[in-house]
């Protein structure tokens, strides 16, 4: 398959690292703005075919996928553009600024008959995976209560300077990502509660969130995101997970030590991601679930499967955003029905 990538900022030349180790994919054009940086990375990945426009790509590109990773509001447009010209899609998330947005994309690339992707890599990274195959598989019975955290002081406005302009920040930029993992292990949530503050005063959004899912499935769990978190040792990117199901426990604690404890019986496993050529630590983790999420969106096409984190997936983790924010505003819970 051919495909371009729409976008050559920060997160992108994870994208194409990955996309170089995808068997049967293959990036063979560019589009960015900004004629340095689609230069630079042009230059650095071997993809001689560059664009300015999108528009003009499609009509000149034999293109089978386009892979956007852009900013949030240029993704509906794009999205939108890739439908009418006829080739399957992979979208960075937040998929829209608003839910009409994110329903009107899902609904142009389905009527143009392709398929959409969303490019919600947190689940798809290898100790995550372990522990929600173990879940799905009944490691520990049938859960009952879940936490999901992801709490630390990374500096990620250094690499990411407009994650400090916004008024949302870390629910849509990170929780969206742990809110997806909780969608992962235990289901669709009917009910969410929230609350949000800010700590840094040099940041327009909030940098902390818990929320309180109650899923179908009978679980309840907390989400629990924060980056004004000092503690020694950094945890950063980890995602640490606590699940208590009715034949045991499991845990997902810092280094990536995973226990799956059954009565007096503990099984303890090393899951660490591995250090890809490509890639640096701490960083290494997402870096992997770029190259697993993107084979999988391959072999999704391939086979004429829909992906797991397809675009009607993902609206049910956007809505769980909305309805947080929506919560964290007016100090109450929100059901799901109401987004």
């Amino acid at each position: 398959m051919k495909g371009a990538l729409i976008g050559c900022g920060f997160f992108a030349r994870n994208q194409l690292h990955a996309w170089a180790e995808v068997p049967g994919a293959e990036i063979v054009a560019l589009c960015d703005r900004d004629p340095a940086r689609l230069d630079e990375t042009a230059r650095a990945f071997g993809i001689s075919r560059t664009y300015a426009d999108a528009d003009e790509m499609l009509v000149r590109e034999d293109l089978d996928f386009v892979d956007i990773a852009t900013t949030v509001d240029s993704h509906r447009p794009l999205v939108e553009l890739a439908a009418r010209s006829g080739v399957h899609v992979i979208c960075q998330k937040p998929i829209a600024p608003t839910m009409a947005d994110a329903r009107a994309m899902v609904a142009a690339v389905a009527e143009s008959g392709k398929v959409m992707m969303v490019h919600e890599n947190f689940r798809w990274q290898s100790p995550i995976r372990r522990a929600v195959e173990a879940v799905r598989a009944g490691a520990i019975g049938t859960p009952f209560f879940g936490r999901i955290s992801f709490r630390s002081g990374y500096d990620v406005f250094s690499g990411q300077p407009y994650l400090a302009e916004g008024e949302r920040f870390i629910i849509e930029d990170l929780g969206i990502h742990i809110l997806d993992i909780s969608r992962a292990l235990f289901g669709d949530v009917t009910r969410l509660t929230a609350t949000t503050r800010r700590v840094n005063p040099r940041i327009r959004g909030e940098d902390v969130a818990t929320m309180l899912l109650s899923h179908d499935s009978g679980v309840t769990s907390v989400v629990d995101c924060s980056y004004a978190t000092r503690r020694s040792p950094e945890t950063f990117p980890e995602t640490l997970l606590e699940i208590d199901g009715t034949e045991g426990t499991l845990r997902l604690d810092a280094g990536y030590r995973l226990t799956i404890q059954r009565g007096d019986d503990a099984q303890v496993e090393d899951v660490a991601p591995p250090l890809l050529p490509w890639a640096e630590r701490p960083w290494h983790n997402i870096q992997e679930s770029v190259r697993t999420i993107q084979r999988h969106f391959a072999d999704c096409i391939a086979a004429g499967t829909e992906p797991e984190t397809s675009g009607a997936d993902n609206l049910k983790t956007f809505a769980l955003v909305e309805a947080a924010y929506l919560s964290a505003s007016e100090g109450r819970s929100v059901a799901l029905d109401e987004i």
